[in-house]
């Protein structure tokens, strides 16, 4: 239930898939089989193309220019598939597993070859390998694939391998595991959804593996409310909410829960007070001033949907002490502030909105009415508006002029956008062309219902 507004409740955009070759990786760090000889294998197994791809971990783990179109244009790829299902030997498909990682680590065109040759199937069959270090590698594999394939089968396969696997694996998984979520086309369905929120991967204490099970929360959350609605019924919000409070303050493990704390409240407002029962509220107001701008402004957005919500949100995020913050956010030209602002003012009572212009927030905007962006002065331009509707409309304007807001719009009619040019104008004809008040009749504000509060010291 977004308020009615120029802009109501928000999701953030997200990124294409990442991919990682297994240099970066436990391949290279954790004695994943790092060969400086040959190793031996069968006779019968042994042709060139199999000596080759023994030889392809040292050329492909050049760390310039590793020769993948070259080993593609050999025609190596279906050869290296094929040894992928050599279960009686592992040391080849280790070797062919490891190259079709580095290979699809490359360009989407190097991932597209891998998957052309029939690569997904037989790394989902090598998850259930009884060798952890292969197992490990398929679950590599299909992160860096993740971009270009669906997610069904591999998101429920990776969703049913056990915790208890050692802390290098389970970063991997949970890494590919958020690979596979990011990608949106198609969406992952509802029952992969499910599946990976009710893995125990959050309640693990490994931050590398927190960040990016919280970052498969973000991707999964990121959508309408029918799939918020899947992630929430699964009881993760109070985790979530209770990272942001982690004992560890790198933006690494902050920025992915809030994240995912922002898409939640994006959505209904039954979900988003969920949110709010979860305490998220009482934590707002140390990110909005946390070191990090980034974390300011995702906290700020998040604050901006709970503000477009009904007035009983918005009184409890008054009564959380977010006002104060929010306004500091505001001196700073911080967008998403602005955008904090106008929702509240649409959605909020009178009474909350005189909250709102107490706290310094409708001072701050007037100055922000002299920044560059025409979609933010727009912003700006309708926040200003839901003030005048509230009520002692005349009144309010000398305020409104007293703070210099007058000058600030009759400049903007002078503005190159002609949007921003047409709301200014709109509002000179609208709320000022008929004022009549002289200023000494500021003093009466004191007997009204909304200017009592008004008032500034």
């Amino acid at each position: 239930g977004a308020a009615v507004g120029v802009q109501g409740k928000e999701q953030r955009g997200q990124n294409t898939a990442l991919r990682r070759s297994s240099a970066d990786g436990p391949g290279s760090r954790d004695g994943f089989s790092q060969l400086h000889v040959l190793l031996p294998v069968r006779q019968e197994v042994c042709d060139p193309l199999a000596v080759y791809s023994l030889l392809s971990r040292k050329l492909l783990s050049q760390e310039r220019n590793p020769p993948l179109k070259e080993i593609i244009d050999a025609g190596l790829l279906s050869r290296f598939v094929t040894y992928l299902s050599m279960d009686d030997e592992p040391t080849l498909q280790f070797e062919a597993a490891w190259a079709l990682t580095n290979i699809a680590s490359g360009t989407s065109w190097h991932t597209k070859q891998v998957v052309a040759n029939g690569a997904v199937p037989a790394f989902i069959t090598l998850l259930a390998s009884p060798l952890l270090h292969i197992s490990e590698q398929a679950v590599w594999a299909l992160g860096n694939i993740a971009g270009v394939i669906n997610h069904l089968n591999v998101l429920i396969s990776l969703s049913y391998l056990k915790t208890w696997l050692d802390v290098g694996y389970l970063r991997n998984l949970t890494w590919t595991l958020s690979n596979l979520c990011r990608n949106k086309n198609p969406f992952p369905p509802m029952s992969a959804i499910l599946k990976v929120c009710e893995t125990s991967l959050l309640h693990l204490v490994d931050k590398d593996i927190l960040s990016d099970a919280c970052w498969a929360i973000s991707y999964l959350s990121d959508g309408d409310n029918d799939r918020i609605d899947v992630v929430v019924k699964t009881g993760i919000v109070p985790r979530l909410v209770e990272l942001l409070n982690h004992e560890d303050i790198r933006v690494m493990v902050l920025y992915p829960p809030l994240r995912s704390i922002g898409n939640i409240v994006s959505g209904s407002d039954l979900q988003t007070q969920m949110v709010i029962d979860a305490g998220v509220l009482t934590i707002l107001p140390r990110l909005m001033r946390h070191h990090k701008a980034s974390v300011q402004k995702e906290a700020t957005w998040a604050l901006s949907n709970i503000a477009a919500g009904p007035c009983r949100q918005i009184q409890q995020l008054i009564t959380c002490g977010l006002l104060p913050p929010l306004v500091d956010l505001l001196k700073n030209c911080q967008r998403e502030a602005v955008w904090a602002v106008t929702n509240l003012t649409s959605g909020g009572t009178v009474e909350q909105v005189v909250h709102l212009v107490q706290s310094g927030a409708l001072e701050a905007i007037i100055n922000l009415l002299q920044v560059k962006d025409p979609k933010v002065v727009l912003v700006i331009l309708d926040a200003i508006n839901n003030l005048f509707m509230l009520e002692e409309t005349e009144k309010f304007s000398l305020l409104f002029e007293e703070l210099g807001g007058l000058d600030r719009i009759e400049l903007l009619q002078s503005h190159e956008n002609e949007m921003v040019y047409q709301a200014a104008h709109n509002l000179l004809e609208k709320y000022f062309s008929d004022m009549n008040l002289a200023p000494q009749d500021l003093s009466s504000f004191v007997k009204g219902s909304l200017v009592n509060l008004l008032i500034l010291d």
